[in-house]
């Protein structure tokens, strides 16, 4: 998918919040064109919750802009916020009751009368809003900030770490959830350090490393990549030294298991099962090829 400015919901054009000490961000550009879902993926500290404080004009940059829909960030913070469902990194409510007063109170903020949508997210998570809110566990938090995120039908989602305390079970109901909004054509940025979470859900996934943007991957060229990596093992020794002078691009050699992991052009699949004939193989796998891979192979680079 082509980075189109015109098309573009979300612009960071060279941001820079310097804290000193080399930390914050540094010449961030990105775009989030419209119906788009784009991953946001790094460690712990590296920049992925000032850039989105940034986008949301919570934080004046030291240089560069934000622009959401067309309007700045910092000068217009309060009508991107009637644009945007928000899930902060670090939830704070405010001094209500339950989860159901919380979830009233966003509800008449955003102008939603309608609350069906709120009652069918609250059953696909397993939230229980009648919960004391300052009672409720990281999970339960999480659940009832995603219900008030999403309930308002915005036309951009911003997710800052959104899966942060779930079990694994409520994390693929989720998935699915923002799945479903990326098919309603919802623009999408969500920042991660799953990486498995942006490349099951990602149009494009940006990583960044101590405040600056490695590289920006492409989903789709990463599943259809025409390179396939195997790993084979043979049973015996024999074998093992004659697959070798083959002429395969052998990228790992695992000698105590009579191994080898080889790279190969998809179309010439076929050649490599003809020239396993004959030899004693124990077994054949293919290597997925991984967004993490691809990420750390970038990071290798730079």
């Amino acid at each position: 998918m082509e980075d189109l400015k015109n098309d573009a919901l979300i612009e960071i054009n060279d941001l820079t919040k310097d804290y000193g000490n080399n930390r914050g961000l540094f010449n961030i550009n990105l775009n989030v064109n419209k119906g788009e879902m784009v991953g946001f993926v790094g460690t712990n500290g590296s920049g992925k919750t000032t850039t989105i404080r940034s986008i949301l004009g919570f934080v004046k940059p030291t240089s560069g802009t934000c622009y959401v829909n067309g309007m700045e960030s910092w000068t217009h913070q309060s009508e991107i916020a009637k644009l945007v469902g928000y899930v902060p990194g670090e939830i704070a409510f405010p001094d209500l009751k339950t989860g159901v007063n919380f979830l009233k109170s966003q509800a008449e903020y955003k102008g939603v009368t309608d609350l069906s949508y709120a009652d069918q997210l609250i059953k696909e998570l397993q939230l229980d809003p009648k919960a004391n809110l300052k009672r409720m566990s990281k999970g339960m938090k999480q659940k009832t900030a995603l219900v008030a995120a999403l309930m308002a039908d915005a036309p951009i989602i911003i997710l800052d770490e959104p899966t942060t305390g779930l079990d694994p079970l409520m994390r693929d109901a989720f998935l699915t959830i923002i799945k479903r909004e990326h098919e309603k054509g919802k623009t999408i940025f969500m920042s991660s350090h799953m990486f498995n979470e942006m490349e099951e859900t990602c149009d494009r996934v940006a990583l960044i490393s101590d405040g600056h943007i490695i590289d920006i991957a492409n989903m789709k060229e990463i599943r259809n990549r025409d390179i396939v990596d195997f790993k084979i093992e043979f049973n015996d020794k024999k074998s093992f030294d004659s697959f070798k002078d083959k002429g395969f691009n052998i990228i790992r050699t695992q000698e105590q298991f009579n191994q080898y992991t080889i790279s190969i052009k998809k179309e010439k699949i076929n050649d490599l099962f003809i020239s396993l004939k004959g030899l004693n193989v124990k077994f054949i796998s293919e290597v997925k090829y991984t967004l993490e891979k691809y990420f750390n192979e970038k990071m290798r680079e730079n």
